[in-house]
């Protein structure tokens, strides 16, 4: 049985660019706030299903919304990013809690650079797909349903997109 993939990787797949196309459209407070509520609306329920005690990722979706309010300073928020890290790493052997975490802490990490925000597609959508077809189905069944998340994500991000963005991030994509 081959071993559960980490994370989307086919950066060409067309629900890949078409989220990243509109992605470049928008501002880095835009994405952050987007990932931010998407993160805690899907993914954090995947995570909270295995571990309901760990409440490190959901720090770090709170300090990152407390960062974009003037709330705290980026030091403050960056450490509880960095303890959503950990607790990805330490559920390593559970691929949905591990993608979900991986993920809200790539959304999260948006508040420090605007290209963190496809972490959410990266690895959330895997974390959906292997939390609804588990980690055993054929990979073309997973990244079709991975798929669909990201389209999903892509209608969430339209939904609060703003229109002729005047200072839309700048993202070296690095790929």
């Amino acid at each position: 049985m081959p071993k559960a993939r980490k994370m989307l990787s086919d950066w060409n797949a067309p629900y890949i660019q078409s989220l990243m196309k509109l992605i470049e459209t928008q501002s880095k407070a835009t994405l952050a706030a987007w990932v931010i509520d998407y993160s805690k609306r899907i993914i954090l329920p995947l995570w909270s299903k295995h571990y309901p005690d760990d409440h490190r990722p959901q720090n770090a979706l709170d300090a990152a919304r407390k960062w974009l309010s003037g709330e705290i300073k980026l030091p403050i928020a960056k450490t509880a990013i960095l303890e959503c890290h950990a607790a990805a790493r330490e559920a390593d052997g559970n691929s949905v809690a591990q993608a979900a975490a991986r993920a809200i802490g790539q959304s999260a990490s948006t508040i420090h650079s605007a290209r963190h925000c496809i972490g959410l597609a990266l690895y959330g959508a895997i974390a959906v797909a292997y939390d609804q077809l588990g980690t055993t189905e054929l990979w073309t069944k997973i990244e079709q349903c991975a798929a669909l998340e990201c389209g999903r994500m892509e209608a969430a991000l339209r939904d609060v997109a703003v229109g002729n963005e005047p200072n839309p991030a700048k993202i070296d994509w690095k790929c």
